[in-house]
């Protein structure tokens, strides 16, 4: 059975609102109250629900990279420090290795699209600039 907020709340004691405040490492709770309630989580196995989060919040924190070719020197840099800078803000990266495919490119942005990614990186083709643009259009 996966391990939920209210379960930890229970195991506590607290309220779900104070282990929210501790996962989000908010200030004003008492340090007594934050290692209990991550001593709670480690030993329940608890994990945050991303996709509870990403409706509450209206955000996924993840970003979609698409570009051509995985093993070119040039844009493995590339991807290496936008992942770090990604990282360093909260944000998750999901990479997509097209070979300069337009048809791979095109399936990487509708995936990317419905997974509902904060936005898109691309190094592109130029073959797909018309779903690009619908993209662009509806705030991606």
């Amino acid at each position: 059975m996966k391990i939920i907020l209210k379960d930890v709340a229970k195991k506590t004691g607290l309220s779900r609102a104070t282990i929210s405040r501790v996962i989000r490492n908010s200030p004003g709770v008492k340090e007594k109250t934050r290692k209990k309630v991550l001593k709670a989580i480690k030993e329940m196995n608890y994990e945050v629900n991303t996709i509870a989060r990403s409706l509450r919040e209206k955000k996924t924190f993840t970003i979609g990279f698409i570009f051509g070719k995985v093993f070119d020197l040039f844009f493995s840099r590339i991807v290496k420090k936008v992942e770090i800078i990604a990282r360093s803000n909260g944000y998750k990266l999901i990479l997509s290795a097209t070979d300069d495919d337009p048809e791979k490119e095109l399936e990487s942005l509708k995936t990317l699209n419905s997974l509902r990614v904060d936005g898109i990186i691309m190094i592109s083709s130029g073959k797909n600039s018309e779903y690009i643009n619908r993209l662009l259009s509806s705030g991606m």
